[in-house]
């Protein structure tokens, strides 16, 4: 639930009860974080796009568990615990085992993920930490040395819309005090 009044799909109507429908025609819930857009529809439209663009796009190169690693780890710095429950779920159902996403959330515990991340892949969470916490402070610097850990352009821009998307729902869930009562945990919004 959360601090403002929130659509549940029985009283959506119009184009919001469209959205709803269209969301739970795979079967399974409607999110807190989905119906907290209920007031206005639009929002959630963006919110959605933004969403799919960021994780679930199938031009992304990157892995959808190392993807989803990102969003844990900003989520954890950004102290948002319904978003890093969500994530924690959704990282562990993409990873290529169970064994493989638990070493991967128990590094993402540490102060500095490191191992099993790759070289690139730690440098990647590197950036994500610090544009989630000082975004100004992220220099070409910061950039590069992505590129020298072995990712290309297209790789950091994913990175950093991933790192953008978790900064918005990030404050979407913690500004709207939006919770996980009566919520399932792991399932996509693809």
């Amino acid at each position: 639930m959360s601090w403002i009044e929130s659509v549940a799909p029985a009283q959506a109507s119009g184009r919001l009860k469209t959205q709803y429908d269209r969301l739970l025609s795979g079967g399974g819930q409607l999110d807190n974080i989905i119906t907290v857009h209920g007031l206005r529809p639009h929002t959630l439209e963006g919110h959605l796009a933004l969403y799919r663009a960021a994780l679930h796009h199938s031009a992304n190169t990157l892995p959808k568990a190392y993807l989803e690693a990102v969003g844990v780890w900003v989520s954890a710095l950004n102290g948002c615990t319904y978003c890093v429950a969500h994530h924690r779920a959704g990282l562990l159902r993409e990873a290529a085992d169970v064994a493989t996403g638990e070493a991967m959330l128990a590094a993402l515990e540490g102060a500095v993920p490191g191992s099993p991340f790759t070289v690139s892949e730690q440098a990647g969470l590197a950036y994500a930490g610090k544009l989630a916490l000082t975004p100004v402070a992220v220099t070409a610097a910061d950039i590069e040395a992505m590129r020298l850990a072995g990712l290309d352009d297209g790789q950091i821009l994913e990175i950093n819309q991933v790192t953008g998307y978790f900064c918005y729902a990030n404050r979407v869930v913690l500004g709207l005090g939006v919770t996980l009562d009566g919520e399932a945990l792991g399932h996509a919004h693809g």
